[in-house]
């Protein structure tokens, strides 16, 4: 071999090498993605008819069933994908004792099915903490999806089951920015809400205190299209509160 062979291949190797490293801090700062996906709770149906035209939740499973259409086209995108399903279960145990049926088993027959992971929580509290957790460390939160009661300004995860037309359990914008990790959450995280009138106000909050837009509509959401395996519908302009 020649001094100028032995040259080339020693050219070749240090690219090689210099090529690898320069990948290196690329690969290491891809984190493992997670999308969680939070299910609020449905009305009691006695109360509801008492709003006559206006009445909610006619079925019990819309807000479990938007999670599964999300769910189901995650899956498809991604057949590997790590999800967190998130479920605020008081309210489905309200409606199961009212209807004389026990829907927890069903909502896990659900996740089971599809194999993700599913949490119960109590209290609003319960579920930043599951948030928080989904994001923890390595893993971050790519997406979240919402599909459950709202205001312009909170999450009402148990609206009308407790208390008729009320909420004794919300997530407020007021208190994202201290009960949520922004940390928890990877840049340009796709974050929706599926509750009625988030755009108005919880949208931007959400983006001041977590620093990733949150779609949301500016008027009331419609979940008929569940049904058919779609997510829901809104009723006035979807907006990102980052505008």
């Amino acid at each position: 071999m020649t001094k100028e062979g032995d040259a080339f291949i020693l050219t070749r190797m240090n690219l090689k090498q210099m090529t690898a490293l320069a990948c290196l801090p690329a690969m290491l700062s891809v984190a493992p993605a997670v999308d969680v996906v939070l299910s609020g709770g449905v009305a009691l149906k006695s109360w509801e008819k008492l709003r006559g035209p206006n009445a909610h939740d006619n079925w019990w499973a819309n807000f479990v069933r938007g999670a599964t259409v999300r769910i189901d086209k995650l899956q498809k995108e991604n057949p590997k994908a790590k999800i967190v399903w998130i479920v605020f279960r008081p309210a489905y145990i309200n409606r199961g004792k009212e209807d004389g049926k026990d829907y927890i088993p069903m909502i896990r027959e659900q996740a089971s099915k599809r194999k993700v992971k599913l949490l119960f929580v109590d209290t609003a509290q319960q579920a930043y903490n599951a948030i928080n957790k989904a994001g923890r460390g390595k893993d971050k939160i790519t997406s979240f999806y919402y599909f459950g009661h709202s205001n312009a300004h909170a999450f009402m995860l148990d609206y009308s089951s407790d208390i008729i037309g009320a909420s004794m359990h919300w997530m407020h914008e007021k208190d994202l920015a201290e009960k949520l990790n922004k940390t928890a959450f990877a840049p340009g995280a796709d974050c929706w809400s599926y509750g009625c009138y988030t755009g108005n106000s919880m949208s931007a909050k959400w983006n001041q205190a977590v620093g990733v837009p949150l779609w949301g509509n500016t008027m009331f959401t419609r979940y008929q299209p569940v049904g058919w395996g779609e997510l829901p519908e809104g009723g006035g302009k979807w907006v990102n509160g980052a505008d």
